[in-house]
């Protein structure tokens, strides 16, 4: 298997999380790779569709001076400081943050908003503004066509904190900024303070140009989505429900996938996210009496975690490659476009369409590969967190750890089992309690799948990321294409649409990602944007906005 085909699985381990669902007795995890609403054999080569440029005389021409405009340096260097001036207010949520009103760490955003209200005066002059929970951001633009769908786009405001004992051993200051020449450095450069710079700057473009949509489109920015979500996206999908209705939009664009030269050769694969696993951390709890050590039981309330902690790591889960999901048909993206693609691999693949002992190997194939590669084709569990004892000359009397998903019963140790609340085992008197519960009260299910097949609204995204690759200056390849993958969360909006693409246009070698180090939250929290991947980013958005307005659909 070729080294680019490997780095392509790696790339989409940071945005999978957990499938459930359980019974009284146990969880019982389903996989995400749920059937998609559509004919595998239409998808098996990878079908792709051609870049999509505006036809309509006006929208033709807007776009042709847009691209003209988006190369000039005076507008390149108005757009740096524009993004590099957002990086300067540190925006940072919490996990720990009380709701708005409550907490005065939330009182930066609203420096945020004066920010980007000084910086694109038409946008805020032309657009009808709502702000919901004090913070979120709704940008309505009113379609002269009532009949069409209106399309939604969204983002983010809030960055990942910095921690304060490290600002001095950073490239540059975290937020500072700064451009040097190529790259605009600081917190909130990638994620997600460039997508609200341009998507504000595209529709500040559009106005200056004199254009009117006739399909409405809308735009919503969060706060928090490095925390939870539930104080910005949580209050905006409220609102957007309210105010226009279950499955009332014609699609959502929301960060997430890039494109990339993954498989060898000169073709750049795009990968808009089309469907996303489901989550749940479970908190598996052990109670039992306290005494003095000195004279302790045959195993304490951490030795009886701990048994119960190597009984779950030893019964992983099957895995399971599905011909309707996202996995297996990013895969048959490989096998038809991907360059470096083994002839044994591609064979493999290409079987497996329809031979069910290949897709069997072909899944045994990606899990012997190591765990980042399982990941991919089932679900996980992982023990993440652990705490108990508080003295060491007394037992404790209470331990518990963190855990992704299934946990079985354990009755090797004569204690009650408590699942979510029902008694499922009942053990002696005075032995002690193993309790499951949702460790943060909250949990995701597998999200519904994004329609690709005959989809006319993924044939505009696909077009548009085409067309803005080929009108890329600095992004030249032999060809495009354009394959699904698994997402990040926009948990929050699965009810305002079936058509949701999880898509940034951008890609690693326009972000600049020292992985663990003092300049990263996390090996994917990035600290720098090129420039020209900006400018590429506002191109994408502005043929993104002129092909739904010229659509019907």
């Amino acid at each position: 298997m070729s080294s680019v085909f490997s780095r392509l699985l790696v790339s989409l381990l940071c945005s999978i999380t957990l499938a459930h669902a359980h019974s009284t007795a146990q969880l019982h995890l389903q996989t995400a790779l749920v059937p998609l609403n559509l004919p595998t054999e239409d998808y098996a080569a990878c079908g792709q569709v051609a870049p999509l440029n505006p036809s309509e005389s006006q929208r033709s021409r807007i776009n042709v001076n847009l691209d003209v405009l988006y190369g000039r340096d005076s507008f390149k260097l108005r757009t740096f400081e524009a993004l590099g001036g957002a990086i300067r207010i540190p925006t940072e949520s919490y996990d720990d943050l009380a709701p708005v009103g409550q907490d005065d760490r939330w009182d930066i955003f609203a420096l945020l908003h004066e920010y980007l209200e000084g910086t694109f005066p038409l946008v805020y002059q032309s657009l009808r503004v709502t702000k919901v929970n004090t913070y979120g951001i709704v940008l309505h633009w009113q379609g002269s066509n009532e009949s069409l769908l209106p399309v939604l786009m969204t983002a983010h405001q809030d960055v990942v904190p910095v921690e304060p004992s490290t600002v001095n051993q950073w490239v540059h200051p975290p937020y500072s900024g700064y451009y040097d020449g190529t790259w605009i450095w600081g917190r909130g450069s990638c994620d997600d303070k460039s997508d609200i710079i341009s998507q504000l700057t595209t529709i500040e473009s559009l106005l200056k140009e004199d254009f009117q949509p006739s399909r409405t489109f809308v735009f919503a920015f969060g706060f928090d989505e490095e925390a939870s979500g539930l104080e910005g996206a949580g209050h905006l999908a409220v609102y957007l429900k309210s105010r226009y209705g279950i499955n009332s939009f014609a699609a959502l664009l929301d960060e997430g996938g890039g494109f990339g030269k993954l498989y060898g050769g000169n073709v750049l694969f795009a990968g808009p996210s089309t469907g996303e696993k489901g989550y749940l951390d479970v908190r598996l709890e052990v109670s039992t009496p306290g005494g003095h050590s000195s004279v302790p039981p045959a195993h304490t309330g951490i030795g009886i975690l701990a048994s119960a902690i190597v009984a779950i790591e030893s019964h992983s889960h099957d895995a399971s490659l599905a011909r309707s999901g996202t996995v297996f048909q990013m895969l048959q993206c490989a096998a038809a476009h991907g360059p470096d693609i083994t002839t044994t691999l591609r064979s493999l693949i290409e079987k497996a369409a329809s031979d069910d002992q290949a897709l069997i190997e072909l899944s045994d194939a990606l899990v012997k590969m190591g765990p980042k590669f399982a990941a991919l084709v089932g679900t996980t569990q992982a023990v993440d967190l652990i705490s108990g004892g508080v003295k060491v000359n007394a037992l404790p009397e209470r331990v518990e750890t963190v855990i992704n998903h299934r946990i079985a019963e354990h009755r090797k140790f004569n204690l009650t089992l408590v699942s979510f609340g029902t008694n499922v085992t009942i053990g002696s008197e005075g032995a002690g309690h193993v309790i499951l519960s949702k460790a943060w009260g909250t949990s995701l299910e597998p999200a519904p799948m994004t329609p690709i097949s005959s989809s006319k609204p993924y044939e505009i995204l696909a077009g548009t990321i085409k067309a803005a690759l080929k009108s890329s200056t600095i992004y030249n390849s032999t060809a495009v294409v354009v394959s699904p993958s698994l997402a990040i969360d926009t948990q929050f909006y699965w009810n305002l649409t079936k058509h949701i693409f999880r898509y940034s246009h951008s890609t690693d070698d326009g972000r600049y990602n020292q992985a663990h180090t003092v300049n990263e939250a996390s090996a994917y929290k990035v600290v720098a944007l090129k420039g020209e991947a900006l400018i590429d980013k506002i191109r994408f958005h502005t043929k993104f906005i002129l092909n739904w307005d010229e659509s019907t659909s």
